[in-house]
């Protein structure tokens, strides 16, 4: 397998885009090669310090960065040598079979998709979110990549969900929920209540309308909203995680019984704060793009940039878009207005 990194997108690139470079290929199998686009002059330095010497890394010179605060579409249009640019480029000419970036994840939608083009019956990509909850994984579609979608968007979303969590995952029967204001049929927008109809009549396991504390609590393997709601969602959940392990540490170190009833307790507390790392779960796919794109958190690690090229190696070994394809085709699902 062959993957295209964006080494310089993320808030500590290109150094940790590098260094998670390095330890892929010490740990995804049949890892191929790694093409890392980016300005040439930074990047060589870098990764011979890092001792990435092997034919396996090939530097591709990309003099320009698309920065997180520019306008995505405009970017892609103007910043044709930009490192995300490059990268798919490389999809698009057949030298690799997947991008990951940690960059402006607009401009990674935007390149992709103009780039790439989308794969038949698919009129908007979607990125799933990973979520861990009590009884595994769940995938939050769409994440941010639509924000003003039409309810065909999700009913498409939800085939794709169903395909990557039974071909990657490895869920026999993905049990898809809709984010809405209540269980009952009855709750919601008009256009959750749009969404809901075409669902039940898909085919696909649906399992009715979700809430925010279901992604946590019941056996759900996608759940399905607009990206508006999946951004939000995302970004409370982390920040959430993030506050509470904070306040935690504070209550924890307040008095000498607390701090050593603390160190008793210190692998649970670690295994919790594994649980819910996103570092391990590496990045999120863009799903109905033509080609393999997974999208990295900005401030990802050297561990999350490792796996998330497990995860665009895993997509490409599962073959998740020709069977995006063949479901749609099969259900007979329609996701054109």
């Amino acid at each position: 397998m062959k993957i295209a990194v964006d080494a310089m997108g993320g808030d500590h690139a290109p150094g940790c885009v590098i260094e998670g470079v390095r330890l892929a290929l010490e740990s995804v199998a049949g890892l191929e090669k790694i093409y890392l686009a980016g300005d040439e002059e930074r990047l060589r330095p870098a990764v011979q310090e890092a001792g990435l010497t092997s034919p396996q890394v090939e530097i591709v010179h990309a003099p320009e960065v698309v920065d997180m605060g520019e306008s995505p579409a405009l970017a892609v249009r103007r910043k044709k040598r930009s490192s995300i640019a490059v990268s798919v480029d490389l999809v698009k000419e057949g030298a690799c079979q997947a991008v990951v970036s940690a960059g402006n994840t607009g401009a990674a939608v935007a390149a992709t998709t103009i780039k790439l083009r989308l794969l038949p019956g698919i009129d908007r990509p979607g990125i799933a979110s990973p979520i861990p909850n009590d009884h595994g994984m769940c995938s939050l579609i769409d994440a941010g990549a639509n924000p003003d979608p039409k309810p065909h968007h999700l009913l498409a979303y939800g085939v794709m969900g169903a395909v990557y969590a039974r071909h990657v995952l490895g869920v026999a029967n993905p049990r898809i929920g809709l984010m809405s204001l209540g269980e009952e049929d009855t709750k919601g927008t008009e256009f959750t209540k749009d969404v809901f109809r075409l669902l039940r009549s898909s085919g696909l396991n649906f399992v009715g309308n979700v809430e925010g504390h279901d992604l946590f609590e019941r056996p759900l393997d996608v759940v399905l909203c607009d990206g508006f709601i999946g951004n939000v969602v995302l970004k409370s959940c982390e920040a959430t995680a993030h506050a509470m392990f904070k306040w935690l540490k504070q209550e924890l170190t307040r008095t000498p019984v607390r701090r050593l009833g603390a160190m008793l307790a210190r692998s649970a507390f670690l295994g919790v704060k594994e649980r819910v790392n996103y570092e391990n779960y590496g990045g999120s796919p863009l799903l109905g793009v033509n080609g393999i794109c997974i999208i990295g958190h900005g401030s990802s690690s050297p561990k999350a940039i490792q796996n998330a090229i497990r995860v665009a190696a895993e997509a490409i070994a599962h073959e998740v878009n020709p069977h995006i394809v063949e479901e749609l085709k099969r259900l007979g699902a329609t996701t054109h207005a």
